[in-house]
């Protein structure tokens, strides 16, 4: 009976769907609750003092008992059967000394009651998982209180795995919120060269965290994400990238990465309110997932009436960045480092890299082919036809005092490549 009950609380779970998912604790105590014929089933925690109700499952409406209410914990069910003074199973309450004198018993009109202790794994007490009913409840047996201990220890296992969740999360939001606070992005300017003008004609913006240990940007901004400062983090980066117009020479633009969720939000928009729109190019990855592209269009449109260009990275990487292209009507494409690398000795390589060149050409788009290590890979990308190109054979990321100098090198080293 015990794994029949526990099968049902999985499949629910399984068959809820992505929206409104069923929360396991929450499904527990309905099953247990309706199996057990209670009226009210709650876990509480013990927090000091106080035992807090932090889920609760009822008959109806009617039930006085909230999720995070609290009370003293010294005088409640869950404490003295936690602590043994209790029966665990209490089919009469009125016929138990401890529970004829509790408060509980009367505020809560408990007739009926079934409680046990929550031991995380770790042994650590954390509450207790209980049940009652109005009315006492004489078939109430040594089978039910099986039951409750089973499903209780399946919830200590689910309790202990989001109490290790928030810790992490706490953990992130701490860390995020540290470099928030401080400041803590470095902002270096990758060269992108132009064959046609033979110079540097603009930079990538790249962010890095100079912290111990180091973690690489994406680990950041997906920390980020996941504690809600993505747009907080992806802000500050793109505000500190965009000094940088201050003190490159006008002809020089900035590539700034870009995600769709903070277009939509009219953060990017309200970013680049005050800057020069010729100068600046959003990047945004084919990783990038887009679920409404209408909506990411109308948001994209005032940016480019300005003059704004849209670029999209890493295509070639995968599929998403030709859907990305097509929805978007992109003004240049970068081709990932993925599909460079080797480009001179594959043939594979070497014919998608043709395919994107050829549609750019119809389309009206640019190419930048970035990730260029060697010289044999520039020659071939040269013999396509691409005149715009970035990597560490080109340049390698730079502080902002670096990156001007090296715009002002109208003759730079690989003109002649």
């Amino acid at each position: 009976m015990h794994n029949t009950l526990l099968r049902k609380v999985i499949l629910t779970n399984a068959h809820a769907g992505d929206g409104g998912i069923t929360d396991d604790l929450q499904t527990i105590l309905n099953v247990v609750r309706l199996h057990l014929g209670m009226k009210v089933a709650f876990i509480s925690e013990f927090t000091q003092d106080k035992r807090i109700f932090k889920y609760v499952d009822s008959a109806d409406d009617s039930v006085s008992i909230k999720v995070g209410d609290s009370g003293p914990l010294e005088e409640s069910y869950c404490k003295k059967i936690a602590g043994g003074e209790l029966p665990q199973l209490i089919p009469d309450t009125s016929l138990n000394p401890i529970s004829q004198r509790l408060a509980f018993t009367y505020e809560l009109s408990i007739g009926a009651y079934i409680g046990v202790p929550i031991y995380l794994p770790d042994g650590e007490l954390y509450g207790a998982f209980c049940c009652y009913k109005h009315e006492a409840d004489p078939t109430l047996a040594e089978r039910d209180l099986a039951l409750l201990r089973a499903f209780s220890d399946f919830a200590s296992i689910i309790i202990a795995n989001k109490l290790k969740a928030n810790r992490l999360l706490k953990e992130m939001e701490d860390r995020v919120g540290s470099i928030l606070t401080s400041q803590e992005i470095n902002i270096l300017y990758q060269p992108i060269y132009n064959f046609n003008k033979e110079r540097v004609t603009g930079f990538e913006a790249l962010a890095r965290f100079h912290t111990t240990p180091y973690r690489t940007p994406d680990v950041w901004f997906d920390e980020a994400a996941q504690v809600g400062l993505g747009e907080a983090l992806e802000l500050m980066a793109v505000t500190l990238a965009l000094k940088g117009l201050q003190q490159l020479p006008e002809n020089i633009f900035i590539s700034i990465n870009s995600s769709p969720e903070h277009i939509l939000s009219g953060a990017i928009e309200a970013a680049l309110a005050y800057v020069p729109a010729e100068r600046v190019i959003l990047e945004m990855t084919e990783h990038a997932r887009i679920h409404d592209y209408s909506a990411l269009r109308a948001a994209l449109e005032p940016l480019r009436n300005r003059g704004i260009r849209l670029a999209i990275d890493d295509a070639g990487a995968g599929y998403a960045s030709f859907q990305h292209i097509l929805e978007l009507e992109a003004d240049i494409i970068k081709l990932d480092i993925s599909l460079i690398h080797n480009i001179h000795k594959d043939p594979k390589r070497h014919a998608l890299a043709t395919s994107l060149i050829a549609f750019a050409r119809a389309t009206g788009c640019e190419v930048v082919a970035e990730g260029i290590e060697t010289s044999d890979e520039l020659l071939a990308l040269r013999k396509l036809g691409v005149h715009k190109v970035q990597g560490y054979f080109i340049g390698h990321p730079m502080p902002l005092a670096e990156a001007a100098k090296c715009s002002l090198n109208l003759a730079h080293k690989q003109s002649t490549g």
